[in-house]
């Protein structure tokens, strides 16, 4: 399955980052891009546009919430999936009210990442 998907990951986990970028390698995703916080996430959200951003809740510097507000107010249009361990329902619950595509649960795994990228597609507001 290829894809034209360029996708974004923000955790501030450099082992969380690899396990997610070895995930979208196999889902043969077009263009991946990192970062380790959220000022950086914002950042490279107006350099590039990415289709599907995944965005860890719980980080410093500028948490998941904060960055999704930023991201949404510059690029309504963002598809941005809250990454949460177990006990942020709370976080999880404003992250959907600040307009959060969907949210998955830590650890990630091949098939919720598949899924996600599946309905990306389907919904076809993708540069193919």
């Amino acid at each position: 399955m290829g894809n034209n998907l360029s996708v974004l990951i923000c955790d501030d986990s450099l082992l969380i980052r690899k396990k997610l970028r070895e995930v979208l390698e196999k889902c043969k995703c077009a263009e991946i891009f990192e970062a380790e916080n959220g000022n950086v996430a914002v950042e490279l959200v107006k350099a590039h546009t990415p289709d599907l951003i995944f965005m860890d809740i719980v980080m410093p510097e500028k948490d998941g919430i904060e960055a999704l507000k930023e991201i949404k107010a510059t690029n309504p249009e963002a598809k941005v999936v809250m990454a949460s361990s177990v006990g942020t329902n709370d976080q999880l619950k404003r992250a959907l009210e600040n307009g959060a595509y969907d949210f998955i649960q830590k650890p990630i795994n091949l098939e919720s990442v598949l899924n996600l990228i599946e309905k990306v597609l389907k919904e076809g507001s993708v540069n193919v």
